[in-house]
């Protein structure tokens, strides 16, 4: 067995290849497509906790992972066992590697794993498949997915993130991420700024499409629990799985998608599905709250400025008191300074840590920019685990808090470290896959 990395390519011919290769499996489903900078994989746990609570089989396909390349495929509410996986992924790979072969192309990671999904989820039938892009939209390899076979698509909170691909103003970014909406097909639209809603807005209307804004069909009355009220539904007060205000607006945005399912699609989703979909759902790294050893500690996988004012007022929100220690590492491709200002509002000390993927930034030079952000104090670590044996150890002394953020892959790696992955005890694999 060789260990094989994939880089990432926007763009769909070689997908379209790969997938024409494997028989078209993506042409089998019926997808609900999500883009966003922000809040699109916990708007696709909730859809795919609400559609099964009301009977639906449901198979979701998110990224990154946090530690296992299961994660990405979900089906029935539980990740891809290692036995499925690999099959499929024989038999996408060899496809891969003749085109490799003969045709000379350069077959993504991110695109393997996309055609590895289709044909998974089209062997099992589900009911409907939630489909999370990975960079974009427009070019993202989900997008190989045909209009007939999309109910809905849905666009989360876009932020400025990936600037050097998608733009570096909201609506540039809402323009390239809109590239999902397919003709005809309704469109929700999630609660983002102006801009980026009027792009969203406009490429629906190119489109003939209907569009639903989610902060005009649902209003949110408390954060905890909340109280939603759509044009179609009244329900009761909801204690929400995920921690956060920021995941009101997550339950707006999947409220909104469920209703226009329901009333443009025929599906059937009542009330207590809704209900029970909210309450249990399970979406773990974004503000997941722990306790160890008497210290609160929450874990976000908060990577850029708008997740980071995010995570930073959700613990505000949250009632987070007295001193905040923060456990940090970054990809080196990231604002980590932004994000740091950011946090800084919030946390006085810090402890940088270097992260299990290779584009990981030093933690020395981590360090140097919490000194730079405002931080009292700030120490570079060699590892996660001396990072948060002295971040405990200082919140115990001192009556405070740890928060460990700025990558998912750091997010996955803190849950195991801190033994709260709740699909079962993985040794983290710094978003690789083992490939002949």
């Amino acid at each position: 067995m060789e260990r094989r990395r994939f880089g990432m390519r926007p763009g769909l011919d070689v997908m379209r290849a790969v997938l024409a290769g494997l028989g078209n499996p993506q042409d089998a489903l019926k997808v609900i497509h999500v883009a966003g900078t922000n809040g699109k994989g916990a708007v696709c746990a909730m859809l795919d906790a609400i559609l099964r609570a009301a009977g639906y089989r449901v198979a979701r396909y998110t990224s990154p992972h946090l530690v296992s390349i299961n994660e990405r495929f979900f089906l029935d509410g539980a990740p891809a066992s290692d036995a499925a996986l690999e099959a499929v992924a024989d038999r996408v790979l060899d496809v891969v590697e003749r085109l490799e072969r003969t045709q000379g192309f350069e077959v993504t990671f991110f695109e393997t794993l996309t055609a590895m999904a289709f044909v998974l989820f089209a062997e099992a039938k589900p009911d409907l498949v939630v489909l999370e892009t990975g960079l974009g939209g427009r070019l993202d390899a989900t997008n190989a997915v045909a209009a007939r076979n999309v109910l809905l698509s849905v666009i989360t909170r876009i932020g400025l993130d990936h600037c050097e691909w998608l733009g570096t103003t909201h609506a540039a970014i809402a323009e390239e991420k809109a590239g999902i909406v397919k003709p005809g097909r309704p469109v929700v639209c999630g609660v983002m700024p102006e801009a980026a809603k009027e792009a969203v807005e406009r490429t629906a209307s190119l489109n003939g499409c209907l569009f639903v804004a989610a902060d005009e069909h649902v209003t949110a009355d408390h954060l905890d629990p909340m109280t939603l009220t759509s044009a179609l539904r009244n329900l009761p007060p909801i204690t929400c799985g995920l921690y956060g205000a920021f995941q009101v607006e997550n339950a707006m945005t999947a409220l909104t998608a469920i209703d226009v399912l329901v009333k443009d699609c025929g599906l059937d989703v009542p009330d207590h599905a809704i209900v029970a979909g909210f309450t249990h759902v399970v979406w773990p790294g974004r503000c997941q709250r722990l306790v160890r050893d008497g210290v609160a500690v929450y874990v976000d996988g908060a990577h850029n400025p708008d997740g980071a004012c995010a995570l930073r007022d959700a613990l505000r929100l949250g009632g987070v008191r007295g001193p905040v220690g923060l456990v940090a590492g970054y990809c080196g491709d990231k604002d980590v300074l932004a994000h740091l200002r950011i946090m800084s509002a919030l946390a006085t000390h810090g402890w940088a840590t270097p992260i299990r993927n290779a584009r990981s930034l030093d933690p020395a030079e981590t360090a140097e920019r919490m000194l730079m952000a405002g931080f009292a104090a700030a120490e570079a670590c060699a590892d996660l685990s001396e990072a948060l044996a002295k971040a405990l150890a200082w919140a115990r002394a001192n009556s405070g808090t740890v928060v460990v953020c700025g990558s998912l892959f750091l997010a996955g790696e803190a849950l195991v470290e801190l033994g709260a992955f709740p699909w079962g005890v993985r040794e983290p694999d710094a978003n690789e896959l083992t490939l002949r």
